[in-house]
């Protein structure tokens, strides 16, 4: 693609987000089991990690164009490195993620400080609700989709929508080895998904194909490697390797991948969208 056309594409659906928060994979181990993908009989390489996720960050910063902004990794909280589920960015409010599992309700604290040392609004839903930030919630144009039933609770969708005042349509997923949205379906633009349909409830299928004209279907051999938990900053997009087509789907349809190898987080459940979330939205 030439210098034009790529400035032509951008004018046509600009960037989503010029900022994005990581998390250093300091700590990151398998401790215990919340999904199907953990088993602590499975080693992971630290330096494999940390490997992987500086080519993702250089990744974020050279090919997507986007600022990386960097929270410290604590101790005993493995899972901080999957900053997508610290909550949910909509303008200068963070909307704090209220895990589920007790093995990761230590990270809600540290991210609130993370937030309102810089300049966010901090809000929170009822701790009885159940919300895993942007991991089960992602905007498609002026519409939050949001995942509910292994994570998130169907319930925190109305509280979500009236805190924010967005329409939120809620998309029950039913295979445990998709526990959260951002694992099986990928909003590439207004009109344009990838999903895994295998992940979703047939209520939930009859909403994607309603408000989704455009649509790709991710291949399970594909959706394995995590292919729909991919970052998208206009019409780039960071994925793991091993997706070749999706690749092609993505190119077909105008936008512009950059495979990296992520298999050290796979072995968690996580990849690219995983390790990174969104800090702006217009």
């Amino acid at each position: 693609m030439t210098e034009l056309h790529e400035a032509r594409a951008e004018l046509a659906c600009p960037l989503q987000t010029r900022r994005v928060l990581m998390v250093a994979p300091k700590h990151y181990s398998i401790l215990y089991e919340i999904n199907p993908w953990m088993s602590r009989k499975i080693a992971v390489s630290s330096v494999a990690a940390t490997r992987q996720w500086e080519a993702l960050y250089q990744t974020v910063q050279q090919n997507l164009g986007a600022e990386v902004e960097l929270a410290e990794p604590h101790a005993g909280l493995p899972d901080m490195v999957f900053t997508a589920n610290a909550g949910l960015v909509f303008g200068d409010v963070a909307v704090l993620s209220n895990f589920r599992h007790p093995e990761r309700q230590g990270e809600r604290e540290p991210f609130r400080q993370w937030f309102a040392s810089h300049g966010f609004r901090v809000e929170a839903l009822p701790l009885e609700l159940n919300f895993e930030g942007e991991g089960d919630a992602l905007f498609a144009g002026d519409t939050l989709f949001a995942g509910y039933f292994w994570r998130s609770d169907a319930r925190a969708h109305a509280a979500l929508g009236e805190l924010l005042d967005i329409r939120v349509l809620s998309l029950q997923l039913i295979d445990p080895y998709y526990y959260h949205l951002d694992t099986c379906f990928c909003v590439l633009d207004a009109e344009t998904a990838a999903y895994v349909p295998s992940a979703f409830d047939p209520y939930a299928l009859r909403v994607i194909e309603a408000r989704i004209p455009n649509r790709i279907v991710i291949q399970p051999e594909e959706a394995r490697r995590f292919a729909a938990n991919a970052l998208v900053l206009g019409r780039r997009v960071a994925l793991n390797t091993g997706c070749p087509q999706f690749e092609a789907a993505l190119r077909e349809h105008g936008f512009e991948p950059y495979a990296t190898p992520l298999d050290e987080f796979l072995k968690a459940g996580g990849s690219a969208k995983c390790l990174t979330l969104h800090l702006d939205r217009p």
